[in-house]
């Protein structure tokens, strides 16, 4: 951990300090801490920007039209230096995709990878409601829109739970004796270490009731959509082989308030650049 990383914690570790949480215990749960890039929508359309929310939708002319709602591109070479640990590709334009439902064992979301320099086209931005239902047009007309400016940030588990492999019965972290009460300081210090912002690459995912990583959560729902023949495999059952590509927080689109969106993928596939790889959830508390 730097320097620099170490003193963001201090608000941290100062807290945790006054409640009496075990010093070892403390920097063993900050070592868990991943680096994330977190796009901030700005008002401002003319100072440099990393991506934007909405826009044309831009594709080559190979590419089917996406099944899922347009969200969001990401310009990757614009992205801080080491603002990931993730594989990304250095350039290129990462498009994200995604319906604002909860529908068990489908993945509901899509993830485009357009490199640098490829032929595009623009797209019907709607094409994927070809029956015009009334609602979800109403839906994506709130999605937001507007550039998206990029910060450095690190990330902290929001979780305290985890299943076992073979096991059924949740536990705490393992090795982690105080991790409840390390989240809750987690979230009364974040403000002062993270800020929250609208879309988030890398790091931990994040919703707004969390006992179990979404990211873990995402890739049981995979496995199940494998089983159920509404995706293909292959899907890993160890959980440390998913990573979080992506975090959208949904809260101010009109009838979905408070949803948040989790692309994940394993990391073999992002490393490989499968891109089609990406399973999508939404948790969203209506």
């Amino acid at each position: 951990m730097t320097s620099a990383i170490r003193d963001r914690f201090r608000p941290f570790r100062e807290e945790a300090e006054a409640q009496g949480v075990p010093a070892d215990d403390v920097e063993r749960w900050l070592a868990t801490s991943r680096p994330c890039a977190t796009l901030t929508l700005s008002d401002d359309d003319t100072g440099p920007a990393v991506g934007r929310f909405g826009g044309p939708l831009l594709l080559p002319a190979d590419t089917p039209d996406p099944a899922h709602p347009f969200v969001a591109s990401v310009d990757l070479a614009a992205l801080p230096t080491g603002a990931t640990d993730l594989p990304l590709p250095p350039d290129g334009r990462l498009l994200l995709f995604a319906r604002l439902e909860i529908w068990d064992r489908t993945s509901m979301g899509t993830v485009i990878h357009v490199p640098a320099g490829a032929a595009v086209t623009p797209r019907d931005r709607y094409a994927w409601n070809p029956k015009n239902i009334a609602e979800d047009d109403r839906v994506f007309a709130s999605y937001p829109k507007g550039p998206l400016l990029a910060r450095t940030d690190v990330s902290l588990p929001h979780h305290q739970f985890v299943i076992p492999p073979g096991e059924e019965e949740a536990v705490y972290l393992p090795g982690h004796p105080h991790c409840s009460e390390l989240v809750e300081i987690g979230e009364d210090t974040k403000a002062l270490i993270a800020p929250s912002a609208q879309m988030q690459i890398g790091g931990y995912a994040d919703e707004e009731a969390v006992e179990f990583d979404p990211v873990d959560v995402a890739a049981s729902v995979a496995a199940q959509a494998v089983d159920a023949g509404h995706w293909d495999g292959p899907v890993s059952d160890d959980m440390a082989d998913w990573v979080l590509l992506a975090d959208w927080y949904a809260g101010n689109v009109k009838g979905r308030e408070g949803a948040t969106v989790h692309w994940v993928i394993q990391r073999e596939d992002l490393a490989a650049r499968r891109f089609e790889r990406v399973f999508t959830t939404v948790f969203w508390n209506p």
